[in-house]
């Protein structure tokens, strides 16, 4: 068994006791491994005994999940009704000039934080009140 199907088995034991435990063990495999490909989702269908289909039917609905890993670093950018009020689309235009092919800058809608937009999520840290220095400074930092 490889190391990567070895913390596969881990990350579901550690979740499989759970009531509703596949958002969970979704989760930490896409934080794990940046995705969620066949293998892993053919695994977790057979240990939480169910189809691939459902499996791949979550998989599929939620943005956050990938079938494959990107490589880059990435900026979710908020694209929604109250931060596009708040100036997002002059925003994302001006970060993805700045990211290049060097940063992802993915659209989401609502980071929650919509009487405090602009905002962005890099990793699990959000960012709020971004102008053009501020995304500036985040690209640059990645």
């Amino acid at each position: 068994m490889s190391i990567e199907e070895t913390r596969l088995e881990e990350i579901i034991r550690a979740h499989q006791g759970r009531d509703g435990p596949l958002l969970p063990i979704l989760n930490d495999i896409q934080d794990e491994f940046g995705c969620i490909d066949e293998a892993a989702r053919r695994r977790v269908a057979d240990a939480l005994n169910l189809t691939r289909a459902e499996v791949h039917g979550v998989v599929s609905f939620y943005h956050d999940y990938t079938e494959t890993a990107e490589t880059r670093p990435i900026i979710k950018l908020c694209r929604a009704e109250a931060c596009q009020a708040r100036g997002s689309e002059a925003l994302a235009a001006h970060a993805e000039a700045l990211a290049g092919d060097r940063v992802c800058v993915k659209a989401v809608y609502c980071l929650g934080l919509c009487a405090i937009g602009p905002a962005a999520m890099i990793g699990k840290d959000v960012h709020a009140r971004l102008d053009g220095e501020r995304i500036a400074a985040l690209v640059d930092g990645l």
